[in-house]
């Protein structure tokens, strides 16, 4: 099985500072969700991996955050691709729980769950955390320049040999060429 996991904000839709709080504000990055439907016609699975700390700080509820998920999964189908799972930390960081980003426990759920070894799986995002999330599980980071991504090329704590796109359709390219 070709797996891949995916950020969402930043990655898949525009981000905001001001978090995306609902179905409204979540608009899709050019060319993402044609990127998605090309990693499903090249065989892969795709997961999106996700801090929603919107939720742990009372901004909306779980109805709202799947009315989001739901918009997100038909704009895909609407492209032509599938979003297998999502999967998300509701917490904020004082609430030091194990699946937040950078912490593993979500890609750890993920090789749980689908029972695989996630050693040199593309984990796509747009901040420090979620290349950190990565590599503390083996998995093979992808840095996005969109969100995020610019700022986070730029950090000095940005591991060395982490390879940088411009957008998820450039790194979704550079993995089905």
């Amino acid at each position: 099985m070709k797996l891949i996991i995916l950020d969402r904000d930043g990655v898949i839709n525009h981000d905001s500072d001001l978090y995306i709080k609902s179905p409204e504000e979540w608009t899709p990055i050019p060319g993402s969700l044609e990127a998605i439907a090309r990693l499903n016609q090249w065989g892969w699975r795709v997961i999106v991996c996700t801090n929603q700390s919107g939720i742990g700080r009372g901004l909306f509820g779980m109805d709202m955050l799947n009315a989001i998920h739901d918009k997100m999964l038909k704009a895909a189908a609407h492209a032509g691709g599938a979003i297998d799972a999502i999967f998300f930390c509701p917490h904020t960081n004082v609430d030091a729980c194990a699946c937040r980003k950078p912490k593993p426990g979500m890609l750890q759920e993920i090789a749980t769950r689908y029972n695989v070894s996630l050693t040199g799986v593309p984990v796509i995002g747009d901040s420090l955390r979620d290349l950190e999330s990565a590599l503390a599980v083996g998995a093979q980071p992808m840095l996005v320049l969109t969100g995020k991504g610019m700022k986070t090329r730029l950090d000095p704590a940005l591991p060395a040999g982490i390879p940088v796109f411009q957008n998820l359709a450039a790194a979704v390219k550079s993995l089905t060429a």
